[in-house]
């Protein structure tokens, strides 16, 4: 009785054999998108023109492996603007095209360019008008005679060791679709603001969106001292206020420097318990970091990781309205 595969005993390759089958596969698959893009031209313009242009949506179809590639291009297009969703093959002629409209474009994707149930598709879309876009490694198939754009995703050879798999139709069919996400975003103009807009709940879209002025803290949260107070009224301001810092302001109420508990600890090191008695204007940090409150949260990050600094004064021509301290950032999911 003859072993399944998995039954089989596993063969003992060296690491160094292993890694060459690994390196094989990669290099496989990009010579075929090398290929592949020295071999698209007009065609891939015209498909991402078409896709621009389209007042409905990008219905994305495949079965199979296939299909599993056609997820994840309307799924980038989606996050970049292009209403887009998945139907699957299968599905389709039992239903779900119903969900199709005239102004859709219809994105159909089938190595063979033979598979039955995508062809099903294709007298419903040429009925309500829904012009197709073929993304095929067979041109000559049936898809893509039936096509308004073909987009040829053919393949010398499969980059797995049997040849068999696939694997570099499948990267290939990813990359144009990448690739015409990429085109279709630069139609749209689209900025990463935008982005953003459609990732509200995620890190990205916290990066790109939300504000020094919704994280900081004011008010009465503010550890303000004047800068002829003493180091112990400082203190006060220090602990009572939870930032582990006091802002020291002049008779303008402009910000005039910076006090940490870190410059509290050295100050008590060097001079002892007489240091609380000083002027904290003798001890503050001159011309600290700040930023404004309309500036994004990211940009507080990243100056404090550059200065190495836990802690940002928030000012509007040079008075401070607020303090943001590297735990806000983290809590938000910023950082």
């Amino acid at each position: 009785m003859e072993c399944l595969p998995n039954e089989r005993k596993a063969r003992n390759i060296p690491d160094a054999d292993l890694l060459e089958i690994g390196k094989k596969v990669i290099l496989t698959e990009a010579e075929e998108l090398r290929l592949a893009a020295d071999r698209l031209g007009s065609e891939l313009v015209q498909a991402a023109r078409v896709i621009q242009a389209c007042s409905g949506r990008l219905v994305v179809s495949g079965l199979g492996k296939s299909g599993l590639i056609g997820r994840k291009i309307a799924a980038t297009l989606a996050s970049l603007g292009t209403p887009a969703f998945f139907l699957h093959a299968a599905e389709g002629s039992h239903g779900d095209l119903g969900m199709v409209r005239r102004e859709d474009v219809g994105l159909f994707i089938s190595h063979s360019g033979e598979t039955r149930e995508v062809l099903e598709l294709l007298p419903f879309f040429r009925r309500i008008g829904a012009p197709v876009i073929a993304m095929t490694g067979n041109p000559n198939s049936r898809l893509a005679k039936n096509a308004d754009i073909v987009l040829d995703a053919s393949v010398r050879k499969e980059a797995d060791p049997l040849g068999l798999a696939p694997t570099s139709s499948t990267t290939l069919q990813l990359a144009i679709g990448d690739a015409l996400s990429g085109m279709v975003t630069e139609l749209r103009g689209l900025c990463p603001e935008d982005f953003a807009l459609f990732h509200p709940g995620g890190t990205l879209g916290k990066k790109l969106l939300l504000r020094v002025e919704a994280l900081m803290g004011s008010g009465d949260r503010l550890p303000l001292v004047p800068d002829d107070a003493s180091v112990k009224r400082a203190l006060f301001e220090i602990t009572s206020k939870g930032y582990g810092t006091a802002l020291i302001v002049g008779p303008s109420g402009k910000l005039e420097g910076i006090f940490t508990d870190g410059d509290l600890r050295r100050l008590l090191e060097d001079r002892g318990p007489e240091g609380l008695q000083l002027s904290v204007s003798e001890v503050m940090t001159r011309c600290p970091k700040t930023i404004e409150p309309e500036k994004l949260a990211a940009e507080a990050l990243a100056l404090m990781e550059r200065h190495e600094i836990s802690v940002l004064a928030v000012v509007e021509n040079g008075i401070p309205v607020g303090i943001i301290h590297l735990h806000d950032l983290l809590k938000a999911g910023v950082a």
